[in-house]
């Protein structure tokens, strides 16, 4: 491994960050349509329905990259990460249909949490995992954000990772790992039946449950509490925001997985500083 100094690798994951985040701009826009169809398919074929002829949507990794609008293919400079959406102007070279602000803003949010991850950890296996959890979590955030989804195949695979980082000692040990994804998958379980029971509605998905029991596994029991409070909190704020911007009512459904992904993020990178601010501030040391 070259002898490079820290900043170089954070600048390298910086860049690593940006053409990832490309690609998750797929995971986030395809991933979902290919589901659904597939989900479609299976209901008709279990009800015995006759299978509607329709051609399944772009896949993940084969198709190449088009306008949404005119389907046109992009070039190759069309698709630099960042650049491209900077030099088009936010707009398609062929039909100058808008491109949407969620393609620079997940790519460079995606750079800049790659450099923190590098910045933190340091050339080290707790940083290349830190970068695949870090990844997962933008990706989950931006398909729930968009279809209120949070996928199984990101939740459960993260889950088992974090599970298997802890035979290393990565992060934590095996114990508080197992305890971590039971406790936090059942705390929102919980919470889930006992609103349904009081008010007869659905306050948030199972896949909010999954996400909550992989941070769990990668952080341990003692992380939930505060991503808990931490995710209700930015939920809070953002929410109403959207809710004032947006002028819509409190009823719309509005998707929690990625404020639970932003909070374990942040708990993550900077959970033991927060704790001993936070024991500072009130006394306890």
């Amino acid at each position: 491994m070259p002898d490079l100094p820290l900043i170089a690798w954070v600048v390298l994951a910086g860049v690593l960050g940006l053409i990832v985040g490309s690609f998750l701009n797929v995971v986030i826009l395809r991933l979902p349509a290919r589901l659904e169809a597939a989900w479609r398919q299976e209901a008709q074929s279990v009800l015995g329905l006759e299978a509607e002829a329709e051609p399944l949507p772009p896949g993940v990794v084969r198709e190449p990259s088009h306008c949404p609008h005119c389907k046109h293919p992009l070039s190759a400079r069309d698709n630099i990460p960042l650049f491209g959406w900077m030099l088009l102007r936010g707009r398609c070279r062929y039909c100058q249909a808008p491109i949407s602000i969620q393609y620079p803003l997940v790519e460079l949010l995606t750079a800049l949490f790659s450099a923190i991850i590098v910045w933190k950890f340091g050339v080290t296996w707790a940083a290349l995992a830190g970068l695949f959890l870090t990844w997962a979590l933008v990706a989950l955030s931006g398909i729930d954000f968009r279809t209120q989804l949070l996928p199984d195949q990101i939740t459960l695979p993260l889950l088992w990772l974090g599970l298997l980082l802890s035979l290393l000692h990565l992060f934590v040990a095996p114990q508080p790992a197992i305890l971590g994804a039971a406790i936090g998958y059942l705390s929102l379980w919980s919470v889930y039946w006992l609103f349904k029971l009081l008010t007869g509605k659905e306050g948030m998905g199972f896949g909010d449950f999954k996400l909550l029991a992989a941070l769990g596994a990668w952080m341990g029991p003692g992380a939930l509490l505060p991503i808990i409070l931490l995710s209700s909190l930015v939920g809070a704020v953002i929410g109403g925001t959207l809710i004032a911007l947006r002028k819509q009512g409190r009823d719309v459904p509005m998707p929690f997985g990625p404020f639970i992904a932003m909070a374990g993020w942040i708990w993550f990178v900077a959970g033991d500083e927060l704790w001993h601010a936070y024991a500072s501030f009130s006394g306890m040391q």
